[in-house]
């Protein structure tokens, strides 16, 4: 069940938490947080770079021209971070994922939850991110994730914006969703913590699949059908994996399938252009900036396709494009002249 944390049951905003990660993303719910009341300190790994957010109260690198709240406050030590802070929201690279977990894992006290923000399947082992917190952190500490359709530059914008937060305790999800929701920003809780993980992972899949084909020039009608068939992909693959359907159809998976797949500020969509108009990965990737998920997430979803014995036709083309060098206009022609047969198998 989905349930919507409303302004008359927010309660007490005024949580101390610290938001792991200066990137796009980890800035903008920081500042959302600080925006909804929270006292928020933002930590990024580079204490240069932390030092230019505090003199010109902006990520000039990431979020350029948007200014920071007043009240949102820095640290370039992650062990100063923790320490004036209850909470914990890592919003950084699933790569970097593990590597933070282990960071904070000795300052955890007994009874303290862990959030994230980050999106795809731990790199190597394939595991949900929820897994890889189990391992280290073990299976009695409160976790959960902040996912579905929201572009950090709209959110650092204070542009209308609708997330779940999933997790292991429904307590534990409240407080977060509670701390992020004010203003335009909508926050929902849920207790699908496998199907919302699963919708940002393999969303990220095939935002680069409908890239390529609008990188083709295949038109509107391919875009739809890809982001369509893709659902029945992330729902079949939930299935076997025990996520709910409900999760798939909502904020978490065709809420956030839709956006990254269609807006232009996806870098998993922005990937696929690149690759439809002929540029290799290394050369996209590189332009583009930033890390693409898509790219490790491909990998992962096809290992995850072949163990459970699931038809995933659109993501094991993106696996073959990124990681194998298929051809993007032959693997998008194949998949749109596959055999008929009916819609809902």
């Amino acid at each position: 069940m989905v349930a919507e944390i409303t302004d008359e049951s927010s309660g007490d905003k005024a949580i101390r938490i610290a938001v792991l990660g200066a990137g796009s993303w980890g800035s903008a719910l920081a500042m959302q947080l600080a925006r909804s009341g929270a006292h928020c300190v933002l930590w990024g790994r580079s204490p240069e770079h932390v030092a230019l957010m505090k003199k010109s109260g902006r990520n000039e690198r990431f979020l350029p021209g948007i200014a920071f709240p007043e009240n949102l406050a820095f640290e370039s030590t992650l062990e100063q971070a923790l320490a004036s802070t209850d909470e914990v929201l890592i919003a950084v690279p699933t790569s970097a994922f593990t590597a933070v977990l282990d960071n904070v894992a000795a300052s955890l006290r007994d009874g303290q939850g862990v959030s994230w923000a980050s999106k795809g399947l731990e790199p190597g082992s394939g595991r949900f991110l929820h897994q890889a917190a189990q391992s280290r952190l073990g299976k009695e500490r409160a976790l959960a994730v902040v996912t579905g359709p929201s572009f950090a530059l709209e959110v650092a914008r204070s542009l209308p914006t609708a997330v779940t937060v999933a997790g292991t305790d429904e307590k534990y999800c409240r407080k977060i969703a509670q701390a992020l929701h004010g203003g335009s920003f909508r926050a929902y809780t849920s207790a699908d913590i496998v199907g919302a993980e699963l919708g940002g992972a393999v969303k990220n899949v095939l935002a680069v699949a409908t890239g390529i084909s609008d990188g083709l020039s295949f038109g509107n009608n391919a875009r739809a059908a890809l982001i369509t068939r893709g659902l029945a992909e992330m729902m079949r693959l939930g299935r076997a994996l025990g996520a709910r359907d409900q999760t798939m159809i909502g904020l978490a998976g065709i809420g956030d399938l839709v956006l990254t797949s269609t807006g232009e500020l996806s870098r998993n969509r922005r990937l696929g252009l690149a690759l439809g108009a002929g540029k290799s990965v290394d050369t996209a990737v590189k332009e583009i900036g930033q890390v693409v998920e898509g790219v490790s997430t491909s990998a992962e979803v096809w290992r995850l396709a072949q163990r459970y014995n699931i038809e995933m036709p659109i993501s094991e083309q993106v696996y073959g494009i990124i990681h194998l060098g298929l051809n993007p206009r032959q693997c998008v022609r194949e998949l749109l002249s596959r055999e008929q047969k009916s819609e809902s198998s």
